[in-house]
């Protein structure tokens, strides 16, 4: 079997970086006036990219804006979202344990995020963390992004890995759905930003935390696939 590749979704999957982003979306918003979202949409927020996320807090708030708006309002969130890195976003618990436990087993691990691709970068080596993953690929690194399959066939490629040896760990629509569409396993995790219950999303697994994230458990997904 070719080596294994663990692909990971950053946000709410790799880390909680809820905070960060509903601060530099309030930050942007501001500019209009607009009443500040909470913690409680980020569900219906997160997932599709920064641009996305602030088109969705405006269609929360019912404002319509020109699409040179959405322009302004998109750099003004990148340079602030940026400046504040590494701010809050931490990893969730078990994370780094677990991708010891891959490595040790001699697994490459990528990521594949919505999250603009030099963002992605930034927040990663802030944290230490962008050395341990041999692809990172964000949403405006190819002409398409997920749930599209080609963005998963995408980083599979950069990472020199094989689709009959991956698997995707995500925790929303876009990545179980990516993997389905890429045809590779995918293993959900329930703590990040989904705003439907992630068994419902049809993923190979399901891991409450990353201690439950092993080499027996990704080798038995490739070998079932």
């Amino acid at each position: 079997m070719p080596r294994p590749l663990v692909i990971f979704d950053l946000d709410g999957t790799l880390l909680d970086t809820a905070p960060d982003l509903m601060t530099s979306l309030n930050h942007t918003i501001g500019r209009l006036g607009l009443a500040p979202v909470h913690y409680d949409d980020i569900t219906s927020l997160v997932g599709a990219g920064a641009r996305a996320m602030i088109v969705r807090a405006l269609e929360m708030r019912d404002t319509i804006v020109h699409e040179s708006e959405i322009d302004r309002l998109f750099a003004r969130f990148i340079e602030f979202y940026s400046g504040s890195m590494p701010g809050a976003s931490t990893p969730y618990p078990g994370l780094l344990d677990a991708l010891d436990r891959l490595e040790a087993a001699g697994m490459a691990m990528a990521v594949c995020t919505n999250k603009t691709e030099s963002l992605a970068r930034r927040l990663l080596d802030l944290l230490g963390l962008a050395k341990r993953f041999c692809a990172i690929t964000g949403g405006d690194t190819f002409p398409v992004r997920k749930p599209h399959g080609d963005h998963i066939r995408g980083t599979i490629d950069m990472a020199l890995g094989c689709s009959t040896a991956a698997v995707m760990v995500g925790d929303s629509v876009n990545d179980i759905h990516a993997a389905q569409n890429a045809g590779i396993p995918s293993i959900a995790v329930p703590f990040g930003y989904s705003d439907v219950a992630v068994e419902h999303l049809g993923p190979n697994r399901v891991i409450g935390h990353y201690d439950e994230l092993t080499p027996d458990l990704v080798n038995g997904l490739l070998v079932r696939a």
